[in-house]
C-alpha cells in the first residue's frame, strides 16, 4: 500500500475527525466560501441526475444535500468516524433511505461498474491525497460516471502563498473566542509564527516545480507512530483540465473558490459574515468572481472543475 493511503487512513480515522470536520463552516470563513461555491454548482446542475457517487464524502456536507434534493447517493469515505457522523446527520435530516454508506479508499473503486452513477463528485481535495496515483484515481472516477463530474483538488497556485504566510488561516477565523482547539492554536501561535518565519526560496521553487507538499518527513513521522498531514499533490489549472480531457470529459469549466475572499482582511470578512444580507450577497459575488477563468488557480485551497461525458 502506498504511504499516501496509509497516512490518509491514519489521519482521517482519528476519533475526533467526524465532529471537527462537521463544524468547519461554523469555524472558518474560507470553508464557508468554498462550500457555498460548490453548493451553488451542485444545485444548478441536477437536471437529469438521479444517482450520485460522492468520493471522500466526509461528514456528508454534500451527500446529504444531494439526498435532500431527491438523489440516491453513495457516500464513500476512508474514515469510519466521518461516516458515523454523516449517518447521524443524515438520520437527523430524514434522508437515510436515500443514502448508501461505503468505507473505502479512492485508490480502489473496482467494486463499482462502468457508468454506475449519473454524477460523480469528489470535493475538498481527497484526490490530491492519493499521490502518486492521482491521475489513475481521476480516471477511475470518470470510469464510473455516466453524465457529469465535479471535482475539487488542491491548487498549486493557491498553495504557493502559504510558503510565505505561516498565519494564512488566521485571516479566515470566524470567532477567535470559540472553543475549537485549532482556532485557539492559530491565535496563540500567531506572534511566534511570524517571529520565527524565514522565506525559503528553494521550498517555493520546489513546490512550483513538482507540486508536492510533503514526502519523506511525513513518511518518517508516520513510521514513528505519528499522524502527519496527508502527502498532497497540488494541480495546475491546465494540468487538471488536460487530465480530464484525456479521460473524455467535455465542456470543462474551472474555478478557484476563495480567490476573492483571500484579498480581504479578517476584520471585514467577519463583519460581512455576521450580517445575513451582506453574507448572502458576498457569497453570490464570490461565486461569480471565483468562476472567472483568469483567477481559477488562485482559490484559497482548491481548484474546482466540472465537466460532462
Amino acid at each position: 500500500m502506498d504511504y499516501s493511503r496509509k497516512i490518509s487512513e491514519r489521519l482521517w480515522n482519528l476519533p475526533d475527525k467526524g465532529e471537527l470536520e462537521s463544524r468547519r463552516e461554523e469555524t472558518f470563513i474560507d470553508d464557508i466560501v468554498q462550500k457555498s461555491h460548490i453548493e451553488k454548482e451542485l444545485l444548478a446542475n441536477l437536471e437529469g441526475i438521479e444517482t450520485v457517487f460522492d468520493g471522500g464524502a466526509g461528514c456528508g456536507r454534500f451527500s446529504i444535500l444531494l439526498a435532500k434534493h431527491g438523489c440516491n447517493v453513495t457516500h464513500f469515505d476512508i474514515s469510519q468516524p466521518m461516516i458515523d457522523k454523516a449517518k447521524a446527520l443524515a438520520e437527523k435530516e430524514g434522508v437515510l433511505d436515500k443514502m448508501t454508506f461505503v468505507k473505502g479508499a479512492l485508490e480502489d473503486l473496482k467494486a463499482f461498474n462502468d457508468k454506475s452513477f449519473d454524477m460523480v463528485v469528489s470535493f475538498d481535495a481527497p484526490v490530491s491525497y492519493t499521490y502518486p496515483n492521482h491521475e489513475q484515481v481521476i480516471g477511475e472516477l470518470v470510469r464510473i460516471c455516466r453524465k457529469r463530474i465535479m471535482l475539487s483538488v488542491s491548487s498549486r497556485l493557491g498553495y504557493l502563498p502559504y510558503l510565505a504566510n505561516p498565519v494564512q488561516k488566521n485571516q479566515f477565523i470566524l470567532d477567535e473566542n470559540c472553543g475549537d482547539p485549532f482556532v485557539q492554536w492559530c491565535v496563540e501561535n500567531k506572534a511566534n509564527a511570524v517571529k520565527s518565519f524565514h522565506f525559503d526560496k528553494n521550498a517555493v521553487i520546489k513546490l512550483c516545480s513538482d507540486g508536492l507538499m510533503g514526502g519523506e518527513n511525513e513518511i518518517a513521522e508516520y513510521e514513528n507512530g505519528g499522524t502527519p498531514w496527508c502527502i498532497t499533490y497540488t494541480f495546475m489549472p491546465n494540468e487538471l483540465e488536460n487530465i480530464l480531457k484525456r479521460f473524455g470529459i467535455k465542456n470543462i469549466r474551472l474555478a478557484g473558490p476563495g480567490a476573492y475572499a483571500r484579498t480581504i482582511p479578517n476584520e471585514l470578512l467577519v463583519k460581512i459574515m455576521n450580517d445575513p444580507g451582506e453574507r448572502a450577497d458576498f457569497l453570490d459575488f464570490c461565486h461569480l468572481y471565483d468562476s472567472n477563468p483568469f483567477v481559477c488557480g488562485m482559490g484559497k485551497d482548491n481548484l474546482f472543475a466540472k465537466g460532462e461525458l
